[in-house]
Order: C-alpha cells, then sequence, then structure tokens
C-alpha cells in the first residue's frame, strides 16, 4: 500500500498521540453513562493526577506543579496564548443609579479600556447590586451573547457600539437599536438572582471579541498582533476568558462587591469561556457551565455530539490553531474536558445538561465531571457524589455537581433555581478555595 504524505504525516501523528495517551492513561477504563440507546464506545482518559514525567501527584504542591503542566497544555494544543493584564488599562465608571428595577437594585456602568485609551479596544460591564442586602455583595458574573441591553428592558443600560450578529431582533446594519431592549431577558434571570442576594454582571462577548472568523483584527486581538500567526495564537475562546479576567481586575477595586465570592457562569460556547476563565484564574470562587458541549465540559474521548472537526471548521475563531491537528483524533486526545474541570478544583463547579442537547452530550458532561472527581477528592473535598447518570431533574450536588433536564439548549428558571441554591451551598459563610491535603 502506498500513502500519500499527508496521510503519512498523519499516520505518523496519531501514532505519536496514542503513545502519548499511553504514557498518561490512569489505567481506568470508562463506559458510556447513557441512559438511552445512544451509547458510546469504551474509552481511557489520561489521568489528571500524572505528571508529565510519569510521576504521581502526591502532594499539594505536586498539585500545583501539575496545574501549570495542564494550563500549558490546553494553552498551547487548544485555547491559545493569552498575555497578563494590560499595563495601562484603566476603568471608568460611568454611571451609577440607585433606584432601578423598582427600587430593588443599584445600577453601575463600567468602561474598561484595555489599553487606557478612549478610542481603542474597551469592553462595558454592567451591574446590578440588590439594595435589601448589606454591602459588599457577591456577584454572578456572566458574558452575554447580544449586548448588555437584551439582558433587561431597564432603559439606562447603554446601547453597545461594538459588531453584532446580522438577522438578530434589533440589529441594523451589524449594530445594536433601541428595538432590541430586553428582548433576551429570559435566559438572564437578573430578579432571581437579585432575590437571592446576589449582584449581577455582564459583558457582551463582541465587546472583547467579535464572533467571526475576522482574522484576529478587531477586538482584544488587535493589541497582540505578535500573538497571531502561530500555532498556539490567541483565540476567540482565549479572549472571552482573558476578558472575564479584566471584568474580575475591575470588581477587585469596587467596594460594593465582595470579589472573593465572585461566580462564574456560562451558556453554550459562553460556557466554554466560563470554565476556562475559572481554569486560569483562581480568583474566581465557583463556576457553572450551562451546556458547554464541546470545548466546554463534555468529553471528546466519547466521540459523541459536537467534535473537534465541527469546531474547527464552523468556527475556526474559537480555538487555537494547534486544536486543528487533532480533526478525527477525538477519541485518542492526551487530554480532554475532564482536566480543565479539575484545574478549577477545590473550587466548586456545577454543569448543567438538557436532555434533548444532544449536540453538547449530555452523557460526555456527566461523564467529565465524574472525572474530575479524584482531583477533587484528592484536594479535601466531598467531590462528586454520583457514580452513574441521575434521573431528570434528580441534581447530584457535592462540591462538583450536575443534572439533567427536559428540554433543549437553552437557559431555564429551573437551571437558575439550582444553580443558585449551589452558589447558596458555598457563598454563606464557606471559603470555597481551601486545600486541606498534606503539603
Amino acid at each position: 500500500m502506498i500513502l500519500q504524505t499527508g496521510k503519512i504525516e498523519k499516520v505518523k501523528r496519531t501514532i505519536t498521540t496514542l503513545i502519548t495517551v499511553v504514557f498518561f492513561m490512569s489505567g481506568t477504563t470508562v463506559k458510556s453513562f447513557a441512559q438511552t440507546a445512544n451509547t458510546a464506545a469504551a474509552y481511557t482518559l489520561p489521568d489528571p493526577l500524572v505528571m508529565n514525567n510519569g510521576g504521581k501527584v502526591r502532594t499539594a504542591r505536586q498539585w500545583n506543579s501539575r496545574r501549570r503542566e495542564l494550563i500549558e497544555t490546553f494553552s498551547r494544543e487548544m485555547y491559545g496564548v493569552a498575555p497578563v493584564r494590560p499595563r495601562t488599562m484603566t476603568f471608568k465608571v460611568f454611571d451609577v443609579n440607585k433606584n432601578v428595577l423598582d427600587g430593588r437594585a443599584t445600577r453601575k456602568q463600567v468602561t474598561v479600556f484595555f489599553d487606557g485609551t478612549v478610542d481603542g479596544p474597551q469592553m462595558d460591564i454592567l451591574i446590578y447590586l440588590p439594595n435589601q442586602v448589606q454591602f459588599p455583595v457577591p456577584v454572578v458574573l456572566q458574558l452575554n451573547f447580544d449586548g448588555n441591553h437584551k439582558t433587561n428592558s431597564d432603559t439606562g443600560i447603554k446601547l453597545p457600539v461594538s459588531w453584532m450578529e446580522p438577522k438578530t431582533i434589533g440589529v441594523v446594519n451589524n449594530r445594536a437599536t433601541e428595538a432590541g431592549r430586553g428582548n433576551a431577558s429570559g435566559g438572564w434571570d437578573v430578579d432571581m438572582i437579585l432575590r437571592h442576594g446576589y449582584g449581577f454582571a455582564t459583558i457582551y462577548r463582541g465587546d472583547i471579541d467579535p464572533d467571526y472568523a475576522d482574522g484576529f483584527k478587531n477586538g482584544v486581538h488587535a493589541l497582540y498582533p505578535e500573538l497571531q500567526g502561530r500555532g498556539d495564537n490567541f483565540s476567540t475562546m482565549g479572549a472571552w476568558a482573558w476578558g472575564l479576567s479584566r471584568a474580575m481586575d475591575y470588581l477587585e477595586t469596587d467596594k460594593d462587591v465582595d470579589a472573593k465570592q465572585v461566580a462564574l457562569f456560562g451558556f453554550s460556547r459562553l460556557g466554554k469561556a466560563a470554565l476556562w476563565a475559572g481554569a486560569t484564574d483562581q480568583r474566581f470562587a465557583l463556576v457553572i457551565s450551562n451546556q458547554s458541549g464541546a470545548g466546554g465540559a463534555k468529553l471528546f474521548h466519547r466521540a459523541k455530539g459536537e467534535n473537534i472537526k465541527r469546531l474547527c471548521t464552523v468556527f475556526p475563531h474559537w480555538f487555537c490553531s494547534n486544536l486543528k491537528k487533532y480533526i478525527d483524533e477525538d477519541s485518542i486526545l492526551p487530554f480532554d474536558q475532564h482536566m480543565v474541570v479539575s484545574l478549577i478544583a477545590p473550587r466548586p463547579v456545577y454543569i448543567g445538561s438538557a436532555e434533548g442537547d444532544r449536540n453538547s452530550d449530555p452523557e460526555g458532561e456527566f461523564a467529565s465531571a465524574l472525572a474530575a472527581d479524584p482531583v477533587y477528592r484528592f484536594l479535601g473535598t466531598e467531590g462528586f457524589p454520583a457514580k452513574k447518570m441521575p434521573g431528570l431533574s434528580e441534581p447530584v450536588v457535592g462540591r462538583l455537581a450536575y443534572h439533567i433536564r427536559p428540554g433543549g439548549h437553552s437557559v431555564m428558571p429551573y437551571d437558575w433555581e439550582q444553580y443558585l441554591q449551589f452558589i447558596d451551598k458555598y457563598f454563606k459563610g464557606r471559603n470555597t478555595n481551601v486545600i486541606k491535603v498534606k503539603r
């Protein structure tokens, strides 16, 4: 048999990857936890508690070293290398109103100037703080899809000036208009968050980087051309996660916010960004992933739902160029998303799925939590108190939590009810970042 040069290289890479996978193996074969006939073949996952040199992680200090290895691997092979906090970045609080939402909240709006110039890349943070509780308050921080003005009908919210997706309600010539105000508020349950005594903070994803393949020339990427044209380039997903960290930089300066208790929430592609932000920035106290799917919470190794090929072809800007090396190699990756979840340990993580969201592979999202459990238990927490897929609307809650509900790809009131109970569990008088393992 004669192979073309390109095929030879692919075979070589496959063999190399297989060797790497064997090297990292925990020796545990994982089976599908599907409740339906949509089963996956048996697979073996790389062990997050095994160092690159094959040594077993046995102490907290070794885990810190392993964290650095994993972040380096994921930065190089998937999310791309991100810059540090810009030295010249500035904040401007341009709006404070202590009597909004019928007196229930204080509204703040803040512009983050990434390079310190008013005409450079920038993002606006919308913040609501509950008036019925004593400040400072914990905050739930999240990116939104279509602009801050769409998360609530409040007419005081500034309209975004960044590029907007066409064929979206209220968008004309790729710009936001008044017609879009408040019409996407269903997924962002501001009132429920405020009733629990938490602040709500959100940023339009397009302020950080527009969600289309623009050659990485717009948004924050314009400041870092040196991080493009390379395999580990600064990606859109990396930029969104980086932007969440820049929002945290501001929240740490706001005396009305308890910056030690900031929870990250993300839905769908924005859930992917939330997980990576939580993995790389330990200031975030808790992370919630709602149907984040491939590149988020679900395992690639199961080879179910959205795969690497689709991520790299339909959304080529989301991840760095190096991820393309693994197209059609999902089941033999030398890494997987349970390791990203493990990077958040010992901080709490909640993963939410929906029965009808087959693209996100609910069983794969559950399996990811299960595979991260050993790291959480190693670090002295209760970990994930489940061994099999739970029934519909039967949450499993430990330091890692999971639920699957009826319905499809969306954020429902049921989801927020579970997430806010989870935040209550860990934010009311508890420290979420304590490592109990011996050093």
